[in-house]
């Protein structure tokens, strides 16, 4: 029984040992308070990006329509081809309108024959009413045919006018420079002035507008950040676009126009931002993003980790002596995802807690971390 006891009282003795060696140690904290990571208040410059979805469209898209009515005898141009301003397109059948031209070529050739005629006419009356052979009526009259037979002379070169720019018209031709789109038509297919769809749509891309909205209140901060509506046009030069694939693009555009006019049922303000386009990479009605940089200067920047929030209201902790203080701040209302930019509530040279400003409590004593 003696034994047993001494192996028992053995036994406790080891676990305990092994107990101990495996719990955890407290951490010690010192007396003059836990250790915290600080930051020190300076100003410094912030570059805020903000994106807006946008809608790209050429600079122009004109929509190519025949002029005259005829059947389609020719296409010289592809689908998506590159055309030039003045370049014939499509053909349309020539034939009525070239016998058109003759006739009222023919016509023209009549109507100065008449007049060649009816001069001769007038000049023969007027001598002879000098010499006192005919009456004033008869000087008259001759006169009177001639001012009839100029009027039709007239009327018959402008309808050569007329049937020589219908002729012109059967060949179409583009009014721009720009990229060809889709070609609903084919040779033979019958056309007017008044068809349903264009012949062809031309996208003159070497320039693209992208056209985004923008709150009512944002409008209003960036002019008057840049003091005036024309100034922010001017100055902001460095808008940046992501393609609809999540690439950048190459080449950075600048804000070409402001509605002056704000949606009641949005709220919001188109704008008008201005890419080149020499690669022609970017293709009217495509979807893009507009990113729209706001540059602060002499500003005091904080990470948002030395923040926290109550009520809708920001806080960090001011060490003051040795002492964390709560201090509420305003915060301007565009960040980039990690800092803030305070507008009040701290200065700079003040010394912040950097982060875990949410598990502190106000009067805490903190020393600077090593």
């Amino acid at each position: 029984m003696k034994r047993k006891t001494v192996s028992a009282l053995y036994l406790l003795a080891i676990i305990g040992t092994f107990t101990a060696c495996n719990a955890p140690k407290a951490e010690k904290v010192g007396g003059d308070g836990a250790s915290y990571r600080t930051i020190v208040v300076s100003k410094s410059s912030q570059t805020l990006k903000t994106d807006y979805t946008a809608k790209l469209q050429g600079r122009q898209l004109v929509e190519v329509r025949p002029q005259v009515s005829g059947i389609i005898t020719a296409i010289r141009i592809r689908e998506g081809d590159r055309v030039r301003k003045g370049q014939t397109l499509f053909v349309i059948d020539q034939v009525p309108y070239k016998a058109a031209v003759e006739v009222a070529r023919a016509n023209v050739k009549s109507a100065e024959t008449a007049v060649a005629a009816k001069r001769l006419t007038a000049d023969s009356k007027t001598k002879l009413y000098e010499k006192q052979v005919v009456s004033e009526y008869d000087l008259q009259m001759a006169r009177s045919d001639l001012a009839s037979a100029e009027a039709t002379l007239a009327q018959a070169k402008a309808q050569l006018t007329n049937a020589a720019n219908n002729l012109s018209y059967t060949e179409v031709k583009s009014p721009v420079d720009g990229l060809a789109g889709m070609i609903p038509y084919r040779v033979g297919a019958l056309v007017s002035s008044n068809i349903a769809e264009p012949l062809v749509t031309v996208s003159d891309d070497s320039e693209v507008y992208a056209y985004f909205s923008m709150n009512e209140n944002r409008v209003l901060d960036m002019q008057q950040q840049y003091g005036s509506a024309e100034a922010f046009l001017k100055g902001l030069t460095d808008v940046e676009l992501v393609m609809s694939n999540g690439q950048p693009y190459a080449q950075k555009g600048h804000l070409g126009a402001i509605s002056g006019i704000v949606d009641t049922k949005t709220g919001a303000v188109q704008l008008r931002a201005d890419f080149p386009n020499p690669d022609h990479l970017l293709l009217s009605g495509a979807n893009a993003t507009v990113v729209i940089p706001t540059v602060l200067t002499d500003c005091l920047v904080i990470p948002q980790a030395a923040t926290y929030e109550i009520q809708e209201k920001k806080f960090v902790f001011k060490v003051v002596d040795g002492v964390a203080r709560s201090t509420e701040v305003k915060v301007f209302r565009l960040n980039n995802g990690t800092d803030f930019v305070v507008e009040n509530g701290i200065q700079a040279g003040d010394v912040l807690i950097a982060e875990g400003a949410g598990l502190l409590k106000d009067g805490t004593k903190v020393k600077p971390a090593d």
